[in-house]
């Protein structure tokens, strides 16, 4: 499992990177993903019984992490403490995480959910980051237990962490309002029950503004994320938090997401760090000694291409944000759909293909329920399809537009509409691509349509058994689970007497 990692100037092993550190999808991840679909007709894992499945591509995770960590090594300070955690809401699965864990890359979770998974791979405390608006007391006690990083989202919050570090100290200080409370109370403050084994830190939302998803703009003006900087007030009580608890050593921001220009998320981190600059030299010492500068780096669904870069994303914080940079930071980043967007894809069978007002529509089992999306918003998350023959062989012939429609029972259960590719026919597949991150393993149990089974892979031409080998990484969701799931075993619960 990782270590922090202190800049030596290393180049990680296994990387089909490009020069500037970024990876290259084309051709090799689309050689391997077109192997594997073969593969995946000729050995069972896609078939009538089981009509929709999820493939991972373990050696294009395992290039996106490297790309990650060459690429924040060859801008910071050698001897830097650097922490990539991945973010495990992007793909919430033990073998992904033990998968990255393995490449040098801990974990963020935002849920007691997601830290039993980061756990179950095998993630250290001291690798594990612990981010949630909705922190509850016991998950709050657990993470300090355990020694696990924690960055309060708001006062109220910090209140929680006080008494549970132990103190109960309340001097009212008279260090001004509590940002959105109301009132003029001071702060509380913990001076002191012994040292805190979890690194702390206080979440800030820059308010730099959002980008095209508003949804995932999460640093505008009024976002549920964190301290919001620049309301009245803030700044000055912020410093103050920090300078009544020793203990509060970390800010983290998260400005970024898909969406938001690169040029945004470093406005972002630039004005934290400009923050922490201010708390310290008010400290006198160097008080804050980390920053996480969470992730969000946007991905590119139109190609193959895997653009921006994790490359090209450092040297604009090099030169937005040097003293980040230069060795007297700690650095926690935490990335997430851009690990594994890219080495994802979703395959099902075209069950039916018919038409209607002139248009051929391609009924698959693949819609809302991994696509969630998509499906609603398709304007924000088209996704790009590719077209297979029953025996998993790229479909050829001229392209038609035609409808790639799901199968829940509602008229906008559609992976893609009026999208020209080759004509599809029954029995064929379509591949929804780019779909490594927030589709198969994020299910949508609309219709009561099963999880599929998700399944990693290696692809080496002319090898052995068609040169891919597969492995189970969740099995598919089986129609008795999802009875028990749905709480076949209170059948009866509702049948009181008046």
């Amino acid at each position: 499992m990782p270590s922090v990692q202190h800049n030596g100037r290393t180049t990680p092993h296994g990387t089909d990177g490009s020069a500037d550190g970024g990876t290259s999808a084309a051709p090799g991840a689309a050689a391997r993903r077109d192997l594997a679909v073969r593969a995946a007709v000729a050995q069972g894992l896609i078939s009538e019984s089981e009509p929709v499945v999820a493939l991972l591509d373990v050696a294009g995770i395992r290039a996106s992490a490297a790309a990650l960590r060459t690429a924040f090594d060859e801008v910071t300070a050698p001897g830097t403490a650097v922490l990539h955690a991945f973010a495990v809401k992007a793909a919430p699965l033990v073998a992904v995480v033990r998968l990255l864990g393995e490449q040098g890359i801990g974990a963020e979770v935002a849920s007691a959910g997601e830290l039993a998974l980061a756990r179950a791979a095998g993630v250290r405390p001291e690798h594990t980051v612990l981010d949630s608006p909705a922190k509850t007391t016991a998950e709050l006690r657990e993470a300090l237990a355990l020694g696990i990083a924690v960055n309060a989202d708001n006062p109220q919050e910090l209140d929680r962490l006080d008494a549970l570090i132990g103190s109960g100290t309340r001097p009212g200080s008279g260090t001004g309002a509590r940002p959105g409370s109301g009132t003029d109370s001071g702060t509380g403050s913990a001076t002191g029950s012994g040292p805190v084994a979890s690194p702390l830190g206080l979440r800030i939302n820059a308010q730099v503004g959002g980008g095209s998803i508003g949804a995932l703009s999460t640093a505008t003006a009024t976002s549920k994320f964190g301290i919001a900087l620049r309301d009245e007030g803030a700044r000055a009580w912020i410093v103050q938090a920090f300078l009544d608890r020793p203990w509060l050593t970390r800010l983290h921001t998260h400005s970024g997401s898909q969406g938001v220009p690169l040029e945004r998320m470093a406005e972002g981190v630039r004005t934290v760090y400009e923050l922490a600059e201010e708390i310290n030299e008010a400290a006198g010492h160097r008080q804050i000694d980390t920053l996480d500068i969470g992730g969000g780096l946007p991905v590119n669904f139109g190609s193959d291409e895997e653009t921006p870069t994790y490359a090209a994303y450092a040297r604009l914080l090099r030169e937005t944000v040097p003293g980040l940079l230069d060795g007297r930071y700690g650095l926690v980043t935490e990335f997430g759909r851009s690990l594994l967007a890219k080495h994802g894809t979703v395959l099902a069978r075209v069950e039916y293909a018919k038409s209607a007002g002139g248009r051929p529509i391609a009924v698959t089992h693949a819609g809302a329920q991994v696509a969630t999306r998509t499906v609603y918003d398709p304007a924000s998350w088209p996704l790009r399809i590719a077209a297979y023959d029953a025996g998993g062989r790229p479909r050829t012939g001229p392209a038609v537009a035609q409808d790639i429609a799901g199968p829940a029972c509602f008229a906008g259960d559609l992976l893609a509409e009026n999208r020209p590719v080759p004509l599809l026919e029954q029995g064929d597949l379509v591949a929804a691509l780019d779909t490594g991150a927030y589709y198969f393993s994020n299910h949508y149990a609309y219709n009561s349509l099963a999880r599929p089974g998700i399944h990693g892979f290696v692809a080496a031409p002319g090898g052995a058994g068609g040169g891919v080998r597969f492995a189970t990484v969740r099995a598919a969701q089986t129609v008795e689970e999802i009875v028990t799931e749905s709480g076949g075993g209170y059948a009866d619960a509702l049948l009181l007497d008046d």
